[in-house]
This record gives C-alpha cells, structure tokens and sequence, in this order.
C-alpha cells in the first residue's frame, strides 16, 4: 500500500508543494519508501522513548522546509492540517490493506485500533484539535478531506510516473535483469496503487479503471492472502521491531550529549 498512500499524501497541495520541491523520492524513490517503513516502525515498536525521539527528528527534519507552490499559495510542511492528512493517510492505509489483502479488521476492533493510531499522531506532534475523536469522526473526517481538499498536481503524476517505470533499488542489479523485472513491478504497483485509490479521487485524476483491472487486482490479492497463510504472526512484525530497535539506537546516539544527560534523568 505504500505508493497508494504517497498518492494520497501529495495530492494535498502543502504537502505535494514540499515533496515536489524538497523530497529526493524521484531520484531515490526505494530510499524514500524504506525510510517512511522505518520512522512508522519506530514509532509503533520503538515504545514510548522511540517514538519520542522520532516525533522530535521528523520536527527538526521538516521545520525548515516552506516557499511558494506552482500556483503562487504559500506552503509549509509543518502546517498542522496537512501535517495531520499525512498521519491519516497511514491510519486509512493499514485499513485498506487489511480490507484488499486480508480478511479486514473486524468492525469492534477499529476504535481500538484508531485510538492507538491517535496517540501515534500525538507522538509525531499533531496538535489534538486535528486528531477526530473516534473512528467515525476520523471517517467523516478523511472523506471530506478526499472531497474538498485533494487535488492533481505536478507531484501526483510524478509519482505515479515513478512507479510505472521503476528505478533499480541497488546500482549493482545488471540493467538485463532488472528491465523486465522493473516492468512487470511497475504494471502491480500501477495496478494496486489506481485500484486501490478512492474512487471519487480517482476519477478526478482522470485515471481509468476497467473491470478487467479490478479482476487482476482481485487475483492478487488471494496470492497474498495465501502465502500469508505461511507466514505465522509473530514474523509479520519482527521485521518492524528489529528496525525500530536499529533506529532508536541511532537516534540516540546522534543527540548531543546534553540532551542525553537531560533525557536520562
């Protein structure tokens, strides 16, 4: 679900403005995408200190970055609206996954589910004016942002280009190799990415879908769900506590000394 929730992210025009001027994703779009995997990870297993630590390096990360989009509107990336849509975006995505890939979470655990994703929001430093209080508000919520707010931009079509002809993820794969392997991965992350999308923020970006789509995308998904079968579930997420670990060392490591004198305590 990764593509489909940059899709989403740039298509808010403050945060499609700072990607499309600030972000290296064109040049190093598996970068991007392995440390977007990596700052969410910490702050879901990385506990309490992790995240923390997180919340406090994505702040000093994007507190810099501002200017003038495309259309002349003053952005910058720390602006809490748009700060906030990049946050439901990740709440959505997991859901939408587990509705494609998976059985879906049932309906009696999705408040839960919510509830800790609002106190991940808070860790990144949404102000709590912007995080709705149930799932339902959050629900009405994220339609009316799809609704009213989302938009085509320069950063839309260039990420969805990215993902038609992807870029090798190591230098060392031989060109030979990676062409067709790259093409046939571009044709499934078009296809998960466009079908997967809102239909309303579909259609307003003008990308078609067939029938025959959605039925290769239906295909897909039961690959999934049986080879997830195999896959027992505490291995779904070692991955994901072993690079919070990873991460929360380096964060650590990379403070002043102050600072870590002063967290210590």
């Amino acid at each position: 679900m990764g593509p489909q929730l940059l899709v989403l992210q740039v298509a808010h025009p403050v945060v499609g403005a700072g990607v499309l001027e600030h972000s290296s994703f064109r040049e190093d779009p598996w970068g991007r995408l392995l440390r977007t995997l990596l700052s969410l990870s910490t702050v879901i297993y990385g506990g309490e200190r992790g995240a923390a630590l997180e919340g406090e390096r994505l702040f000093e990360l994007h507190k810099a970055i501002g200017g003038v989009d495309e259309k002349g509107r003053r952005y910058h990336a720390l602006n809490p609206e748009a700060y906030a849509w990049v946050h439901a975006t990740l709440v959505q995505g997991a859901l939408d996954g587990h509705r494609v890939f998976g059985p879906g979470l049932p309906a009696a655990e999705l408040d839960g589910y919510y509830q800790g994703m609002r106190d991940v929001g808070r860790m990144l430093g949404i102000p709590e004016q912007h995080l709705p209080v149930d799932y339902p508000s959050f629900r009405t919520y994220y339609e009316e942002k799809i609704a009213a707010r989302l938009e085509a931009n320069q950063a839309v079509w260039d990420v969805l280009e990215s993902m038609r002809v992807p870029k090798k993820p190591f230098r060392l794969i031989p060109g030979r190799l990676w062409r067709p392997a790259g093409a046939g991965l571009g044709r499934l992350f078009y296809l998960v990415t466009v079908g997967t999308l809102p239909p309303v923020l579909r259609e307003r970006l003008g990308l078609t879908w067939s029938k025959r789509q959605q039925r290769w995308l239906g295909r897909f998904a039961r690959l999934v769900r049986v080879l997830m079968m195999f896959l027992i579930p505490p291995l779904r997420i070692v991955g994901g506590i072993v690079a919070a670990t990873w991460n929360v060392r380096q964060l650590e490591a990379a403070r002043p000394a102050s600072a870590r004198r002063d967290g210590a305590r």
